[in-house]
């Protein structure tokens, strides 16, 4: 793939040393944009200057939603280097998504190299301040102008980023996690396991009533007989029941995380049993009252790891770990923080350092 570069006339003025940057509130000089039709497939990638998308009123992604996206970050090491983490697991699953919303399939290879050529190339936006970091969005979506359900005829693959801060603003803090028992994210045979706009469209309005009630976020039961645990929100979703680690599987509904599979990689290695089975949210809710439920944290790019404090379904308070961060929670943000900012061995090859001087 050749990538062209066309440099913004007009730089932004970057956010200062200490300007709380929130999370997708500041964007870079530059984006990458590919485009794919039906005739000549995929053409070359362009960096240019960040702006708006020229879209015709009948684009397809309006009207029938074609859609996918993807997640992940650049880090600033003390020393200097820009890294990025397991850019090939995004990638694989951006291929996957695409496949299920019948949209053409960006290369492994291609994904990665417009990742790396778009950050090298905003590298000075990468920020250095503790426990920030580039956030990274690709995108794709239908361009074709038509009305009539159908896969579209061409596509238009976008990378934009962004320095962010932590997600949330609580920190590594527990959380309040409202557990929805009404309304349905995924189910089998559907697109749960994609990373597509409509699964989050869906999500909104259970957000909007626990955010009433005071919560963060929300636990998803399964949408069949609302009774097993899947997910939060925004994040893979892990339990410490009696010393061992309780996560549902990824079989449809559940979202393949990066965060998730780097965690669950260290846990087995420090001996941890970690089950990837369906839990019920009643046996749950037990465990919390025998005592049993340890810890609990959701996993995600944004959050990295964010403990969970307390669960709250059908009215029943559990509280966990007397809403404080676990010590096992906390030692999994340090050493997978400490792996992605440099800090600290990288054992399993997962960080990419792209750094090249300008």
């Amino acid at each position: 793939m050749k990538i062209t570069i066309e440099e913004a006339k007009t730089k932004k003025m970057k956010p200062q040393a200490g300007t709380p940057l929130g999370f997708g509130k500041y964007f870079t000089d530059h984006m990458f944009v590919r485009e794919w039709t039906i005739e000549d497939g995929w053409k070359d990638g362009k960096i240019v200057p960040y702006g708006p998308i020229e879209m015709d009123p009948a684009s397809m992604v309006l009207h029938y939603a074609q859609e996918t996206f993807e997640g992940m970050k650049a880090y600033r090491a003390k020393d200097g280097r820009i890294l990025l983490f397991r850019p090939e697991m995004n990638a694989r699953r951006f291929i996957n998504s695409n496949r299920r919303i019948c949209m053409s399939e960006v290369p492994e290879a291609d994904f990665v190299e417009a990742v790396r050529a778009l950050v090298e190339y905003e590298q000075d936006w990468v920020p250095n301040e503790e426990g920030t970091s580039l956030y990274i969005r690709p995108f794709m979506f239908a361009s074709e102008a038509a009305v009539g359900v159908h896969p579209a005829a061409s596509y238009k693959f976008v990378i934009i980023l962004s320095p962010v801060g932590a997600y949330y603003p609580e920190g590594v803090n527990p959380v309040k996690i409202y557990v929805e028992d009404e309304y349905v994210r995924a189910t089998k045979g559907g697109t749960g396991f994609t990373k597509c706009g409509g699964n989050y469209a869906a999500s909104i309005a259970a957000q909007v009533k626990a955010e009433k009630m005071g919560y963060t976020q929300v636990l998803w039961l399964d949408g069949v007989e609302r009774k097993y645990v899947e997910e939060v929100g925004t994040m893979n979703v892990m339990f410490k029941i009696d010393g061992e680690i309780f996560t549902a599987p990824c079989d449809g509904t559940v979202l393949p995380g990066v965060t998730r599979d780097s965690i669950i990689t260290m846990l087995k290695d420090w001996g941890y049993t970690v089950k990837e089975e369906h839990l019920a949210i009643d046996d749950l809710m037990d465990a919390a009252k025998n005592g049993k439920l340890e810890e609990a944290f959701g996993t995600g790019t944004a959050a990295v790891i964010s403990p969970i404090g307390e669960l709250n379904y059908k009215g029943e308070i559990a509280t966990i770990n007397d809403f404080k961060t676990g010590d096992l929670t906390q030692r999994l943000y340090d050493t997978l923080t400490g792996i992605q900012w440099g800090n600290i061995e990288d054992p399993y090859g997962w960080v990419h350092d792209i750094t090249k001087m300008k």
